[in-house]
């Protein structure tokens, strides 16, 4: 993940001083252009919140006056990047209440810099139905990155960004603006709705899969991207919708490893074996989890992907996976009792323990 000062670095700060500047140079922007040096040591949060109460202290308080300063800087290549993080949380300050319309006019102006996906959160606090309403105006823009914006910034789990509570009471709100843009034409715009939806289906997987079933025969592959989680958790709709039924007639052996225990920082090798012993082709989702040991002694699982396999009747498949435990920086290893154990169409084969050491 980049640092604080690799986004929002104290040359993009200056540079957008300079943008600023030339836009308006009337305007005493001295808060702005003190900014830089006082970044040092602030988290990426607390860098975007000091500027854009820089670029508040010296752009005008007249939403108007505001706007105008911020679109002629539009006009110049340089005003881009990183940089337009705070500006846009500055534009969400200023419209509101009293311009709500136009503070997301110019947030879809400034999305195609870098993304305003955060800034529209304050819009939908402020009155929900009024920003999706724009948002599905949206849905026709000619420029991709406000259509992506229209599906992005009303997320209801969006990365980084605070949850909006209406969206999380009401997960089906925003539900016109996915059925109007699954079928995009660009990948970009409907890879957000694949993960609107992957959001959904934390909220509501019954609504999640019913929207699916809708979608199935347009967009499969934004259907199988957006249920991951769903199919993860073994959620029967989710894998029959995909054509992952129960698995009648499989049988299975192992999972296998050659070893008791792996060291942290190497990787633990196993094979297991499907049968299909019925009379009809079995098309199967096969995932694995490893269920890791807790720093109080029990046991968590996290699931992962291995691969979809048809396996003919009478046919059998042998597979084979290494699982590294090298240190990463998401996941804190403790030594102990593990366990691994496969996933298949969402019901669990097998369960080998083994021991993880230092």
């Amino acid at each position: 993940m980049p640092t604080a000062e690799e986004m929002l670095s104290t040359a993009a700060v200056t540079e957008l001083g300079r943008c600023l500047g030339e836009a308006a140079p009337e305007l005493d922007l001295s808060a702005l252009r003190a900014a830089p040096p006082a970044l040092a040591g602030m988290s990426f949060s607390e860098r975007g919140r000091f500027v854009r109460d820089a670029v508040l202290a010296g752009l005008p308080e007249d939403y108007a006056a505001f706007a105008a300063v911020v679109r002629t800087a539009l006009a110049d290549p340089r005003f881009t990047g990183w940089m337009i993080w705070p500006v846009t949380e500055a534009v969400a300050v200023r419209a509101l209440p009293s311009d709500f319309e136009a503070g997301l006019d110019l947030l879809a102006e400034l999305t195609p810099l870098l993304t305003a996906e955060f800034a529209i959160r304050s819009f939908l606090d402020a009155d929900l139905d009024r920003a999706l309403a724009k948002a599905l105006e949206w849905t026709t823009h000619e420029n991709e990155h406000v259509r992506r914006l229209a599906s992005e910034g009303t997320r209801p789990r969006l990365p980084w960004a605070r949850q909006v509570k209406a969206i999380t009471r009401r997960p089906a709100a925003a539900l016109p603006v996915l059925d109007a843009l699954h079928r995009d034409e660009s990948e970009y715009v409907r890879r957000s709705v694949a993960n609107h939806l992957n959001d959904l289906s934390r909220l509501d997987p019954e609504l999640c899969v019913r929207t699916a079933a809708r979608w199935i025969g347009a967009s499969p592959r934004l259907i199988r991207h957006g249920l991951r989680t769903l199919v993860k958790q073994g959620d029967p709709a989710a894998l029959e919708l995909l054509g992952f039924g129960p698995p009648a007639g499989l049988a299975v052996d192992g999972p296998r490893t050659p070893v008791a225990e792996v060291a942290i920082g190497e990787h633990l090798a196993f094979d297991f074996t499907l049968l299909n012993q019925g009379d009809a082709p079995l098309t199967l989702a096969i995932d694995y989890v490893v269920h890791h040991r807790k720093a109080n002694g029990s046991l968590a699982p996290k699931v992962f992907k291995l691969t979809t396999r048809t396996l003919p009747a009478g046919a059998a498949a042998t597979i084979e996976r290494k699982h590294s435990f090298k240190p990463i920086s998401t996941r804190v290893y403790h030594p102990g009792e593990h366990a691994l154990e496969l996933q298949i169409n969402g019901q669990p084969f097998g369960r080998l323990p083994f021991r993880l050491t230092t």
